[in-house]
């Protein structure tokens, strides 16, 4: 900011009061802008303009059309109506555990049908209904029914089990519940509890003895239900853009597997031809550890997709699977400041342009990262950070624009939580990630640590991210017993100094 103060201060000297002409401006401008370090700038603009530009015209794209479709009530039911009409009898789903293929039009029909069953027994728009099933196509047809009717889909961790489980499903406030049967043993360790209002119903293998008194088996009451698309809600909702979103919207084939399996990974590569994979950063780790295969080489994947992809592993992976373009992104279905890696930076998980950065509304804020709290400066604002200093990731809120506005949860106290005044100016309100990020001088981000939860043990104990973080595994330093899978005894052993010692050295895997 000094430094265009004095170009603004020397531009009017000069032509003012000197009333040189304009070329001989330039120059004066130009060699104090270098003398004062601007040719870092300069650096900066020729590395990363081509960049920018493209992110900017994604950007511009994407806001388009958004403001289309909320204009013209284009909700992702209506799009996808439009992707059936255009490819009726292209796969769009395939199970990979029965391998099943499902067209767009029996996509369509499918989720057609549960959206007039769910009218019929009275759910409506704005309702909510919980999906706690394993991943299989009949979790798409059912997500995209309930958003035909315009009925909210609380989907539930298939790893929640009692109290985990019941406060989910409470909290939802879902009118109906649909569980797969592989689910009905934990529905039935929390069904005492659950509301008795709350329409149960079964889909998969049916076994009346297996599932609660009052379930119904969904299978046949929805092929005994209209096909035909409902009227059109009065409000739309959007979500599983990432994956499934592909396939509603664009006519992409989705493979879908019920769990993954790093053995089989690229088997079902090359069995799917599929050119995208999505990832989470740990599956990347799972399949280097895996022996070499002659799969690896035969697939046709020209992009993996997601996020979590560690640095440290990050060419390893890229460059042993023949993958060209590794796309890691940054985003929750509630966050306001997504980022994107368009071109395959190591490490990084987007970037935001330094120099026009005031286009995209994110930052990095200057914390406490023990207690996460924010440094303000005198007038009371969050302080920048500069690039190589950590700090948190925020997002400015501005509610009428749909890619910079916050919704909120349902627990009033964890929205306080979310949101911050005062962040980029005096009167302003912000989104907190909860994640510490670290800037380059090309603006590209890496994370830092992700803070935003808590572990709890036993009720009554919380323990805090940042204290186990100190700690690492360290026995020398951790009271408590610890024990690691010990891969060749096939067992979990205690942790001593001597396995500690192996570990850090990479003599032995976790």
């Amino acid at each position: 900011m000094l430094l265009g103060a004095s170009l603004v201060g020397v531009l009017l000297f000069s032509k003012l009061v000197l009333k040189l002409p304009w070329t001989q401006v330039g120059f004066s401008l130009l060699f104090l802008y270098l003398g004062s370090g601007g040719w870092r700038f300069i650096r900066v603009f020729i590395k990363t303009i081509r960049r920018d530009i493209f992110g900017g015209l994604v950007l511009l794209k994407v806001k388009a059309k958004v403001r289309q479709c909320l204009q013209e009530r284009r909700t992702v039911p209506i799009l996808f109506a439009s992707t059936v009409r255009r490819h009726p009898d292209k796969t769009a789903l395939i199970f990979e555990g029965t391998d099943t293929h499902w067209t767009f039009r029996q996509l369509d029909e499918y989720s057609s049908s549960v959206a007039n069953f769910l009218q019929a027994r009275g759910l409506a728009s704005g309702d909510v209904a919980a999906i706690f099933m394993e991943n299989r196509n009949e979790f798409v047809g059912l997500w995209l029914g309930m958003a035909k009717l315009g009925v909210e889909a609380a989907l539930i961790n298939t790893n929640l089990r009692r109290d985990a489980l019941l406060h989910c499903l409470t909290t939802s406030r879902a009118r109906a519940l649909v569980f797969g049967s592989e689910m009905a043993s934990a529905i039935c360790e929390v069904h005492a509890s659950l509301d008795p209002s709350l329409s149960l119903f079964c889909s998969g293998s049916w076994e009346p003895g297996a599932v609660p008194p009052s379930t119904e088996h969904l299978d046949p009451l929805l092929k005994d239900a209209p096909k035909h698309l409902p009227s059109c809600p009065d409000k739309g909702f959007t979500g599983n853009i990432v994956g499934i979103g592909q396939c509603l919207l664009h006519g992409m084939t989705v493979v879908i597997r019920k769990k993954f399996s790093a053995s089989r990974f690229w088997d079902d590569c090359i069995k799917y031809n599929c050119t995208i994979v999505q990832y989470i950063g740990e599956l990347c780790r799972y399949l280097l550890n895996q022996p070499p295969r002659e799969a690896e080489n035969q697939h046709q994947v020209r992009m993996a997709l997601g996020n979590g992809l560690r640095q440290s592993i990050w060419t390893n992976f890229s460059s042993r699977f023949h993958i060209p373009q590794v796309a890691e992104f940054y985003g929750a279905t509630e966050c306001n400041c997504s980022l994107g890696n368009f071109d395959s930076q190591v490490g990084a998980c987007g970037f935001n342009s330094r120099i026009l950065s005031f286009v995209y509304p994110i930052r990095l804020v200057r914390v406490n990262e023990d207690t996460m709290e924010l440094i303000r400066g005198p007038d009371g604002v969050c302080i920048p950070c500069q690039p190589g200093e950590p700090g948190q990731l925020v997002g400015r809120i501005i509610q009428k624009d749909p890619l910079r506005r916050f919704d909120g949860y349902l627990n009033q106290g964890a929205n306080n939580k979310k949101i911050a005044k005062d962040v980029f100016k005096k009167g302003d309100q912000a989104y907190l990630t909860g994640d510490v990020l670290v800037m380059d001088e090309l603006g590209y981000l890496y994370f830092r640590d992700r803070t935003g939860d808590t572990f709890r043990w036993k009720g009554t104990y919380k323990f805090q991210k940042t204290e186990l973080r100190k700690e690492g595994f360290d026995p020398a330093i951790v009271k408590d017993p610890l024990f690691y899978l010990d891969a060749q005894k096939g067992r979990y052993v205690p942790l001593d100094q001597e396995a500690y010692s192996r570990i850090q050295a990479g003599e032995e895997k976790l």
